[in-house]
C-alpha cells in the first residue's frame, strides 16, 4: 500500500541534505504517518531527526511546553498549538525545521466537532514560517483523513523547502 507520494519526500530529502539541514516533527492527529512518511526518504538518516506523536494534552504541554491553559480552552487545536508544536520539535531534536500537526481527522460528537480540520505549522530557525488550516472530509474514515492530513503537511513542506 503506496499512502504517500515516495517522489516528493525524496525530493525534500535530497533538498534538506544538500542544504545541510535538519527536520523533526510533532503530530498529534496523523499519530505518526509523517514521521512514517520522512523515515522512508532516501538517506533519511541524514536530515531526518525524529518525532513525537503526542495525542493529548498532557503530553503536549510535558514535552513541547504548550501552555495547558491555552491548550485546554482549544482541545490543543489552534493556529497557536501547532506552531508552538513546530518551535519546541525543532529545539527538542536539536533540528533546523520542525513540522507539526493538530487536529481532528473524524467529527467528535461530545465536542461538538462536526467538520475533520488540522493546523500544520513549519518552523525553521526558531520562526514560524508556515501555518495554515488544512480540511478533510467528515464523510471519510479516520485513516483516509490521517492520510490526507498528511499529505498536505508533506505538501506544505514541500512548499517550503523547493522556495530556497
Amino acid at each position: 500500500m503506496n499512502i504517500f507520494d515516495h517522489n516528493k519526500i525524496n525530493q525534500i530529502s535530497r533538498l534538506l541534505r544538500k542544504r545541510k539541514q535538519t527536520i523533526a516533527a510533532a503530530e498529534s492527529c496523523t499519530a505518526g504517518l509523517i514521521q512514517n512518511a520522512l523515515s522512508q526518504a532516501a538517506h533519511a538518516t541524514s536530515f531526518f531527526q525524529g518525532g513525537m506523536t503526542l495525542y493529548n494534552l498532557g503530553q503536549k504541554a510535558k514535552h513541547l511546553h504548550v501552555n495547558p491553559v491555552f491548550a485546554e480552552a482549544c482541545n490543543s487545536v489552534s493556529k497557536e498549538i501547532s506552531d508552538k508544536m513546530a518551535l519546541e520539535v525543532a529545539l527538542a531534536f536539536n533540528a533546523e525545521l520542525g513540522l507539526a500537526i493538530t487536529g481532528y481527522a473524524q467529527p467528535v460528537s461530545a465536542l461538538s466537532i462536526k467538520d475533520c480540520y488540522a493546523y500544520i505549522a513549519v518552523a525553521q530557525d526558531s520562526k514560524v514560517i508556515l501555518s495554515k488550516k488544512i480540511k478533510g472530509d467528515p464523510l471519510k474514515s479516520l485513516f483516509e483523513n490521517q492520510c490526507v492530513f498528511m499529505e498536505k503537511a508533506m505538501d506544505g513542506l514541500w512548499e517550503i523547502v523547493k522556495k530556497k
